[in-house]
């Protein structure tokens, strides 16, 4: 269901708690469903299941998951979670457009050419090598 990416910077159990805040935000697992034990998910990933349970804690820490002792991990399903990412979306664009007018870029400067879904990473006039970094292509 997720992978690692191991030359992404970030550590190994951001990377897991990330990818299964977005999977649970976007509904694909659902409120009270049974997350993986620490062992399935180790094995699956390859990874130290301290590891593991360390992203488990920060997910439970963030209001993400919750626990049942000696009946394992489960989704926690109430729309605060996504109220409050939205809530932390939003401060991140005023953040983004407060640091555009530092360097005399208006808000409208800035989102011009933007399309409604937010796909093309490319600025206008073309792609730059700061745009495809990574190597991944969205063809």
């Amino acid at each position: 269901m997720i992978q690692i990416d191991y030359q992404d910077s970030r550590p190994i159990y951001e990377q897991i708690a990330e990818k299964y805040k977005t999977l649970i935000l976007k509904g694909a697992l659902l409120p009270d469903e049974k997350m993986p034990s620490v062992r399935q998910l180790s094995m699956q990933l390859s990874a130290n299941p301290n590891t593991v349970q360390r992203a488990y804690s920060e997910l439970e820490r963030q209001g993400f998951i919750y626990t049942v002792k000696g009946k394992g991990n489960f989704v926690r399903g109430d729309s605060f979670l996504r109220e409050e990412r939205l809530r932390e979306l939003r401060q991140a664009l005023l953040d983004l457009i407060a640091e555009a007018g530092e360097v005399g870029i208006s808000p409208e400067e800035l989102f011009r050419g933007i399309p409604a879904g937010g796909r093309n990473t490319a600025p206008e006039g073309g792609e730059t090598g700061a745009g495809r970094q990574g190597g991944k292509q969205d063809d």
